[in-house]
């Protein structure tokens, strides 16, 4: 053979045995980083829904009702404020021991003078978002303010036949999964589809009375 070809051959060797490793090592890297940026998004996603819970717990104490929309929520923690009771000094010992209930002993407590219950008022803001941007709550992240989580809100009958507000909150996983390779997208959502389960996250539930995030489950 001449040797000339023969270096060709050995060159073009290198060359294919080199890109087969390389393709054989970013087929491993490639669902190991897209779980890892996955993961990442999740924990981003998850602190933005505990947020918007917590605006909508403030707004169910203040209305009896969940908010409906951003709109209206934005528009509490903006101008509305929430109410505190400040306890100030101790119920002694032998008043709770000659009381029935605890409500009993501080009622007590009370007539008596030896307890005080202020009622204060705090802006919603301030209470619950002092260092927040409320402006991007409603938004999904990585989406560049494109994108906005899907809220509804309305009232639940129970099985003890009471009436309880309800509220759920959700992100589907497409939206928040810009710029990741979308085959391994897809293959998340039909994971969860296979185990009958949301193809994303959501917090809160319109089909029962809970504030939990799907990932309490």
């Amino acid at each position: 053979m001449n040797k000339i070809l023969k270096i060709v051959l050995q060159v073009t060797l290198v060359i294919v045995v080199v890109g087969l490793v390389f393709l054989l090592y970013s087929s491993i890297m490639e669902p190991i980083r897209f779980n890892k940026s996955y993961e990442k998004r999740r924990v981003i996603i998850k602190e933005k829904l505990v947020a918007i819970k917590d605006a909508q717990v403030a707004y169910r104490d203040t209305y009896n009702k969940y908010a409906s929309s951003f709109d209206t929520l934005l528009t509490f923690i903006e101008t509305d404020s929430l109410i505190f009771i400040k306890a100030e000094g101790e119920v002694p010992d032998s008043i709770y021991n000659d009381s029935k209930t605890r409500v009993e002993a501080e009622t007590r407590a009370i007539e008596l003078g030896l307890i005080k219950r202020d009622t204060i008022k705090i802006s919603a803001k301030d209470s619950l978002f002092s260092d927040y941007n409320i402006d991007t709550l409603k938004y999904i992240p990585y989406t560049d303010l494109k994108k906005e989580f899907q809220l509804n809100a309305t009232m639940k009958r129970t099985v003890s036949k009471a009436t309880m507000p309800v509220f759920e909150v959700k992100v589907h996983n497409n939206s928040f999964t810009v710029g990741l390779d979308r085959q391994l997208v897809a293959n998340k959502n039909d994971e969860a589809r296979d185990n009958k389960k949301f193809p994303g996250l959501f917090i809160g539930s319109l089909d029962e009375v809970t504030t939990n995030g799907s990932w309490d489950d």
